[in-house]
């Protein structure tokens, strides 16, 4: 699949069907988050993938009760951890969210490749899902994505965004 196609054709699945995911789809999905670049190549990254029934039960109240947490066949869950280095500027040691995000964008890129559908989870309770996954005090989730073959919907152009010009600027804002 063309580079931009995938680009153009993500979209945020919320309905999952219960076809297994093959392990070698899974490790190219894997190897994309490991491949993504991070600030002085440190890599603070830690991805836990669920496949538990059960945990994923538990993840989904931790996650606003979103059911297709718990309804995809793997939940990745994208963990990070705070450096004891200042980057620079202002992001000091929470640059680890800019590094874990990059990894996570390629992940998600890389499913909808392999024709997997992602949902990009932003609301969820760090602490529950540290807890219910037994994540160490040292790292903090960033990112969640249930991963699994779309159900009822497929891929498709995404809707109404903003032109060039209005999100660019040339050599002054």
């Amino acid at each position: 699949m063309d580079f931009y196609d995938v680009i153009r054709t993500r979209r945020s699945i919320r309905s999952y069907a219960p076809n297994p995911i093959p392990e070698d789809v899974l490790n190219k999905v894997l190897e994309a988050a490991r491949l993504a670049p991070s600030g002085h190549n440190r890599q603070p990254w830690h991805l836990v993938v669920v496949r538990d029934e059960e945990i994923k039960k538990r993840l989904m109240p931790a996650c606003g009760n979103q059911k297709h947490v718990a309804e995809a066949p793997i939940v990745i869950v994208a963990c990070g951890r705070k450096l004891k280095f200042n980057r620079g500027a202002y992001m000091g040691e929470m640059s680890f969210l800019m590094d874990v995000s990059i990894a996570f964008t390629h992940l998600i890129l890389a499913a909808r490749a392999e024709g997997l559908g992602t949902c990009w989870i932003g609301n969820f309770n760090n602490e529950q899902v540290k807890e219910v996954l037994k994540i160490p005090q040292d790292l903090n989730v960033v990112a969640i994505t249930p991963l699994g073959y779309p159900k009822d919907v497929g891929f498709a152009e995404p809707g109404p965004r903003k032109t060039l010009q209005e999100i660019t600027s040339v050599d002054k804002f």
